[in-house]
C-alpha cells in the first residue's frame, strides 16, 4: 500500500478540502429570535451529519442578514461568494413581500444574484416563498411565478416554498399545528418549526452538495 501511494498518490487524501455551501438569505436563514444552535444553519448542519449520502466534510456558512431584501442581497453577493465557496442556498424575498415591493424589482435583484453565481459556475438551490393575497391577486401571481421562472432560466435546484416542512403531506395548512411551530410574531419559525423545515429542505441540500462536489472534480 505504501508503494502504491508513493507511486500513484493517494486517491482520497485525509486532508481533502471541505465542500463549502453559503446559506444566503434574511432572518429566516440567520435564525432570528432563536438560540444559536436552534437556527436554520446549525440544525441543517446536524441534519446533514445524520443523513449524508457520502463521506466528506461540508462547511455551511450562515450568510443570513435579518431584514435583508433582495436588493440588499444583490448589493452584497459579490463579496459573499469568495473563491472557497462551492455552492449556494438562496432564500430571499420575504421582506420584499412584507413591504409590498414590486415583484419586477425583486425578480431583477434575484436575477443579479443568480448571474453572479453563474459567472462563478456555482450550483444554486433557489428556495421560494408563496405570497398571501394581502397585496392583491396580481401581485401574488407575479411574486409566486418569479421563483420557478428564475430556477428554469438559471438551471438551479428549486424548492417552491421555504415553509414546505410546515405543511401537511397533501400541501394543505393545519393552522393550529403551524402556529405551534412559529414564534409569537407569526413570521419566524421556532426551534420545532425550523426542525421540520430543515427535514423538508434537507434532501434538496444534499442534491446541491452533490452538484458542488462534481464541480470540484
Amino acid at each position: 500500500m505504501l508503494i502504491f501511494v508513493l507511486l500513484f498518490g493517494q486517491a482520497t487524501p485525509v486532508s481533502a478540502q471541505p465542500t463549502t455551501i453559503v446559506a444566503f438569505g434574511d432572518s429566516l436563514t440567520q435564525g432570528y429570535g432563536l438560540r444559536a444552535p436552534d437556527g436554520l444553519v446549525p440544525q441543517l448542519r446536524n441534519w446533514l451529519e445524520d443523513n449524508s449520502r457520502q463521506s466528506g466534510e461540508v462547511r455551511l456558512i450562515n450568510a443570513g442578514v435579518s431584514g435583508d431584501t433582495t436588493a440588499g442581497g444583490a448589493a452584497r453577493i459579490e463579496w459573499t461568494l469568495t473563491d472557497d465557496v462551492d455552492g449556494m442556498i438562496l432564500a430571499l424575498g420575504g421582506n420584499d413581500l412584507l413591504r409590498g415591493i414590486d415583484p419586477v424589482s425583486s425578480r431583477a435583484n434575484l436575477e443579479s444574484i443568480l448571474q453572479v453565481a453563474a459567472q462563478r459556475d456555482l450550483p444554486v438551490l433557489l428556495i421560494g416563498l408563496v405570497a398571501t393575497n394581502n397585496n392583491g391577486p396580481d401581485y401574488k401571481v407575479a411574486f409566486d411565478q418569479m421563483y420557478p421562472d428564475l430556477a428554469a432560466t438559471y438551471d438551479t435546484l428549486y424548492v417552491q416554498d421555504f415553509f414546505t416542512g410546515l405543511l401537511q403531506a397533501d400541501g394543505t395548512v393545519d393552522r393550529p399545528a403551524v402556529r405551534a411551530r412559529m414564534q409569537l410574531d407569526g413570521i419566524h419559525p421556532n426551534k420545532e418549526g425550523v426542525r421540520d423545515i430543515v427535514a423538508a429542505l434537507g434532501p434538496s441540500v444534499l442534491d446541491l452538495i452533490d452538484q458542488a462536489r462534481l464541480r470540484g472534480q
